[in-house]
């Protein structure tokens, strides 16, 4: 929604000239992992089992280790290589008709074998049912598949598209078993049939249990024996106890920054290590363009003047977060300080005054800011407040904070009630497209009426052409120096990636980079 045995990276541009993406590194087919299990909890539920379903962080985190994709993303890298294909490559300079060519030997965990049939099963399918909770959004791209036998799999565009090869790497690109799943309707027994390295033994509310998939081909070689994840349903204050209590060796995903702050300053004696990693996880304040007060471009600018993320990441964060100034994160391709550069680190009430008087604003603006603890965690509440407090300090603002709901927060905003309101990003893939086309292309998902006709017709579809990942900087850059002068949204703050384990646990920082690929296979606790 991270690391793995280092392959070589060949930059797209290398595919399109050689035709075809090669891979090389170690495969395996052993019965069992070696070492103990480990148990981990998070807040976080894991929404689906069926990869056509889910599309949040608890799903993907199944998906990407009971399933395999064609291609996938090696530890400490954000360049997509052949897991379940031998070799895969665009055969046009148009980057329109992608081919793959499976390996040899492939089985799902039920023994059943895996072909080309399940690949153009399980994107036909994923089309199809076009679940609206599920990633078939990601492949609007995408024409048909085509067979030719039973190793090769052809995928024919509507447009040409370079970053296709990194959307199949992600858990939307799960190739599912075409004689276990339904061609038209989603499986509700919560069982996951996959060719990844561990296979689902049970679901249910509280837990998932893994074991080792002893048909699994592939490069990830596990460290376990098996993994038993649990679910503490946002409850943030058990998660913590069960860690300290010895009831769960990991704690991920779900900790507040205070939790880590405090773990992380406890003596050696309690057995616990805080690991920190990398992330790409951003979030923005987003700006309905339609609304009668946040809809002025001298609101904005008085909020961009005035907002201290420096404050926010400290008195919020803890430190657990990092100060944004641009669309795209940092270590991402395609990263600029656009919005530093426009509007400064520091808070400004001069210029969030002058901002004001020229949009003929006179008078303290009267603003709502809207929160959902629910899906961003509750310190987001926490930071709405102080945005507001920060505001209002200012002399040129009177605004307040709600919170509601995920469900009724996502309703309203649909049906455009609020002015500025929250969104957070977990990405798809690491490129600096799936940070800008579905906040800022057509049926943008921010949902604020944002249209920029040169974005659309002009930057978007260029970078998505291009094969050179690398020459789409300075579009990328002009597309973020174009966000930051009319500002639907703005930027707050980049995440860093936590988990907590105890003593005798390892490979959590393997697990944890802006891929966002959490790997069990990398897990592994002495006995």
């Amino acid at each position: 929604m991270n690391l793995r045995n280092q392959w070589p990276v060949l930059p797209l541009a290398a595919v399109l000239a050689s035709g075809l993406l090669t891979g090389c590194g170690s495969e395996s087919g052993d019965s069992g992992g070696t070492g103990s299990s480990v148990v981990m909890g998070m807040s976080d539920d894991v929404l689906a089992t069926d990869p056509a379903a889910g599309y949040d962080p608890g799903s993907w985190l199944l998906f990407n280790n009971v399933f395999q994709s064609l291609l996938s993303f090696p530890k400490g890298s954000t360049e997509p290589q052949p897991e379940l294909a031998k070799q895969c490559g665009f055969t046009d300079t148009r980057a329109m008709v992608y081919k793959c060519e499976l390996k040899d030997g492939l089985k799902f965990s039920n023994g059943d074998d895996l072909t080309s049939e399940d690949v153009k099963f399980t994107f036909d399918r994923l089309l199809k049912i076009a679940d609206p909770a599920g990633p078939a959004l990601m492949f609007p791209m995408l024409d048909k598949v085509e067979t030719p036998d039973a190793k090769t799999a052809v995928f024919h565009l509507k447009v040409p598209d370079a970053t296709f090869p990194s959307k199949i790497a992600s858990g939307a690109g799960s190739i599912v078993d075409h004689r276990q799943y339904d061609a038209n309707a989603l499986r509700t027994d919560h069982q996951a049939i996959g060719s990844g390295p561990y296979k689902l033994e049970s679901f249910d509310k509280d837990q998932a249990v893994f074991s080792v998939n002893g048909n699994y081909k592939g490069s990830a070689k596990p460290n376990n024996s098996g993994v038993t994840l649990k679910f503490f349903h946002g409850d943030r204050t058990a998660l913590k106890e069960a860690l300290l209590d010895g009831d769960i060796d990991i704690a991920y995903r779900g900790l507040t920054a205070t939790d880590i702050t405090q773990l992380d300053q406890q003596d050696d004696s309690k057995g616990i290590d805080v690991i920190e990693g990398t992330s790409a996880e951003v979030q923005h304040l987003v700006f309905n363009m339609k609304d009668p007060v946040a809809g002025k471009l001298g609101v904005r600018k008085a909020m961009a003047y005035l907002i201290d993320r420096d404050a926010l990441i400290k008195d919020v964060y803890q430190g657990t977060a990092t100060p944004l100034y641009s669309i795209v994160p940092a270590g991402v391709a395609g990263h600029n300080t656009a919005f530093f550069d426009t509007y400064g680190a520091r808070p400004s009430q001069a210029k969030a005054a002058a901002a004001l008087r020229a949009d003929d604003i006179t008078g303290k603006v009267k603003l709502t800011l809207w929160s959902t603890p629910s899906r961003y965690g509750p310190a987001t509440d926490e930071e709405l407040k102080a945005i507001a407090e920060q505001l209002n300090a200012s002399g040129l603002f009177d605004a307040d904070v709600k919170s509601v709901a995920f469900d009724q927060y996502e309703k309203d905003i649909a049906a455009g009630k609020y002015g500025v309101y929250v969104k957070g990003w977990v990405p798809d893939y690491p490129d600096a497209d799936n940070f800008t086309a579905p906040f800022f292309g057509k049926g943008n998902v921010l949902d604020n009426h944002y249209d920029n006709r040169t974005i659309t017709g002009t930057l978007l579809p260029g970078t998505a052409a291009q094969s050179d990942r690398a020459a789409t900087d300075k579009d990328f850059g002009r597309l973020q120096n174009i966000v930051a002068d009319e500002l639907p949204v703005l930027p707050v703050w980049q995440a860093k990636q936590y988990a907590v384990v105890r003593d005798g646990v390892y490979g959590l920082e393997y697990c944890l980079d802006s891929s966002t690929v959490f790997r069990f296979w990398e897990l592994s606790k002495s006995s």
